[in-house]
């Protein structure tokens, strides 16, 4: 059993960040250097902080190390990609040349830095960017470009231009997509 002595000045602390810390990892921290002043066993304190003996080892060892700052320390684990040295670049690059497909764009970064992505990783990494993908639409097999000019000149925007002038109303409509 890890024998710990607290001074006043830690306990007044402690009692404040259990509840006062914005993080819920430290408050735990905190709960559980509290239950352990207060002079509980260790299976009471896993028991009522709900953690496990290791947990609870590993929290007094901290605090024992470097006191409560060591335990408000937070050092998650957060992976960086390769692709981050070359942010500027690749993003400079695919601004003045917007790649047509996540295959295009793969292979793009492959050229300009040598790094391999696979598709789902390269699309991730354009959307880091703020780069989404465009949404196009297709003309129908049977559309008639002669006729859809004809249409448009004619009659869509004779009707348009009457309704800027007040003289028309408009009403869109779209098929429903959905139930």
């Amino acid at each position: 059993m890890l024998r710990i002595e607290f001074s006043e000045q830690d306990v007044e602390q402690i009692k404040r960040l259990r509840y006062e810390h914005p993080h819920p990892k430290v408050r735990r921290r905190m709960e559980v250097l509290w239950l352990k002043s207060q002079g509980l066993a260790h299976w009471e304190i896993c028991q009522l902080a709900g953690i496990s003996g290791n947990t609870l080892r590993d929290c007094l060892r901290k605090f024992q190390s470097g006191g409560i700052r060591k335990l408000m320390e937070l050092n998650f684990y957060i992976p960086t990609s390769e692709l981050e040295q070359h942010c500027d670049r690749l993003e400079a690059h695919f601004r003045q040349h917007p790649p047509a497909t996540i295959n295009a764009a793969s292979v793009d970064i492959e050229k300009l830095t040598g790094i391999k992505r696979s598709p789902s990783a390269v699309g991730k990494f354009l959307h880091s960017l703020g780069m989404a993908p465009r949404r196009v639409g297709t003309i129908p097999a049977k559309a008639d470009p002669e006729k859809q000019e004809c249409f448009l000149i004619n009659k869509l925007e004779p009707r348009l231009e009457e309704a800027r002038r007040g003289q028309r109303a408009i009403f869109l409509s779209m098929p429903r997509t959905s139930c």
